[in-house]
């Protein structure tokens, strides 16, 4: 009798250990989300998939891709400019984004975004990626200066581009910094261990990012993983959305 609970015991560890290492290799996705509930589906890249065949890539069943342009104030993404003209070269419909700094100004900011990015037909609108980074993953910054400069950013972004801003974050960023403000940014809620929850003032997602973990062909950086995300709507929506 005892052997065999030894056995049991045994056998739910090795189940369990598999289980992890499956999830944590992208081989099973915590969440999966269904074609028929989600029919548009994109990617987000960066510099981290290193050098990307776009041909290769936009025939595994998406429609989008958002590409990292900015940084702060000052950095640029080393595989922008490549990324952007390659990927326009296919029939996805790309957008870039820019990562938030809590360290500069969002006029600045806004200014460094606008320098990199050239408007083209049919682009997504422009992308503000919040979330904590560094020191400010335990000391969180004021709120009203948060806001400060993310208004700002969000008008300089809107003046130039002519459309609102998505404004790409997760739940404590969300709750902290936005709701209840910026009503005519579109939201790109980060959730990659559950469907997202409502929001806490009732307000929909434009865009879901379900899983950071997913294996697409057609990439070859130190990351091996690809963001996968699905839009909120129908194709028909997503083919307006934006304009």
């Amino acid at each position: 009798m005892k052997k065999a609970v030894l056995i049991s015991i045994a056998a739910v560890f090795i189940a369990a250990a598999a289980l992890a290492f499956a999830v944590w290799n992208g081989y099973i996705l915590l969440n999966n989300p269904s074609e028929s509930e989600y029919s548009v589906r994109g990617v987000d890249v960066s510099h981290y998939q290193g050098e990307i065949d776009w041909r290769v890539l936009a025939s595994q069943n998406i429609d989008f891709a958002f590409i990292k342009a900015t940084e702060g104030a000052s950095h640029t993404d080393n595989r922008f400019e490549y990324n952007y003209a390659e990927a326009a070269k296919t029939d996805l419909r790309i957008g870039a984004y820019h990562f938030f700094s809590f360290e500069s100004s969002g006029k600045a900011q806004a200014e460094h975004f606008i320098s990199t990015v050239p408007k083209i037909e049919n682009m997504l609108p422009p992308v503000i990626d919040l979330e904590f980074y560094g020191r400010f993953l335990k000391e969180r910054p004021n709120a009203e200066a948060v806001k400060s400069e993310l208004s700002a950013m969000v008008s300089a972004l809107y003046s130039h581009y002519g459309v609102m801003p998505i404004i790409y974050t997760a739940k404590e960023e969300y709750s902290l910094y936005i709701s209840g403000g910026l009503e005519e940014c579109p939201i790109w809620m980060r959730s990659v261990y559950a469907k997202p929850s409502p929001l806490p003032d009732g307000r929909s997602i434009a865009f879901w990012q379900y899983t950071n973990r997913a294996r697409l062909k057609g990439h070859s950086g130190e990351e091996k993983f690809i963001d996968m995300n699905v839009f909120n709507g129908t194709e028909e929506e997503f083919s307006n959305f934006g304009k």
